[in-house]
């Protein structure tokens, strides 16, 4: 498991690009058969992704966490966007479809993730919040997610945005997690652009040819900074970071979240016309 330390935006802005390519992007985030994970210390949020083909991938006990196991002291969200894949939990298996998600809850001791054929396989995207309380494992669909449109044609992100772990749907302790997917011909995301200094997000995406890009905006509303993104690669959000991006094709990207509560509204806008 890759250690990441956090970053204040004064150091941030004096950084060229390899530099926060180096703190922020998650490059290779999914691999076949083989699980990588990244600790972020911003809300002490993992990040992991895998894309299990041969091979059933058992969650490991990692020695930075100091736990008897993975969940004993955290809580974690799945969200399938390959093949029709299984999560196993402490012996019951769920069914997790392309964009199924499934919330594992504090306590949860043997965890693993299969592909039912290896034609299709799964693609895993996880990630893990500290957790004070055992909320229960919760499987939902992307029906059961109340799918909201969102933007227009007319600002290039109509958008459908499907919510999973928040306030009015899965529980748990602190972590938010969704996903969003662009029409054709929309691709902007994030828009109007905030903030939360409350909480911490990453930006997971997906659906995206492997010829085209990704700009992912981010620092401070008037020091601003930008990644370019490929395919299953993920962004580090700080808290005090803007995000927001623009690709050349349209795409798909999961939204995840830890910090102070578990509201999908709660962000702080910066208009537009303020951005520099």
């Amino acid at each position: 498991m890759e250690i990441r330390f956090a970053n204040s935006p004064t150091e941030t802005a004096s950084m060229n690009t390899a530099a926060l390519r180096q703190h922020f992007l998650v490059e290779q985030l999914i691999c076949k058969d083989k699980l990588k994970l990244v600790y972020s210390h911003h809300d002490r949020m993992i990040i992991g992704g895998v894309q299990p083909v041969h091979l059933t991938i058992q969650m490991p006990n990692e020695a930075e966490l100091r736990a008897d196991y993975f969940c004993e002291r955290r809580e974690m969200g799945i969200i399938n966007v390959g093949g029709d894949g299984i999560v196993e939990v402490d012996g019951h298996a769920y069914s997790l479809q392309s964009y199924d998600c499934l919330y594992i809850g504090k306590g949860s001791k043997a965890i693993s993730m299969s592909s039912v054929s290896a034609d299709t396989p799964a693609v895993f995207y996880l990630l893990s919040a500290p957790a004070h309380h055992a909320y229960p494992t919760t499987l939902f669909t992307k029906e059961q997610a109340a799918p909201v449109r969102l933007g227009s044609a007319v600002t290039s992100n109509a958008r459908t945005v499907y919510k999973y772990i928040h306030r009015e749907g899965i529980q748990s302790c602190q972590l938010v997690m969704g996903l969003t997917i662009l029409d054709e011909g929309s691709v902007w995301n994030s828009v109007p652009p905030h903030t939360h200094t409350r909480r911490m997000e990453v930006y997971f995406y997906f659906n995206l040819p492997d010829e085209q890009r990704i700009f992912h905006f981010m620092g401070e509303g008037q020091e601003t900074r930008h990644l370019v993104v490929a395919n299953h690669e993920a962004v580090i959000s700080p808290p005090w970071s803007t995000h927001f991006g623009c690709g050349t094709s349209n795409y798909g990207f999961i939204w995840g979240m830890a910090g102070e509560n578990l509201m999908y509204t709660d962000m702080d806008p910066l208009p537009i016309n303020t951005i520099a």
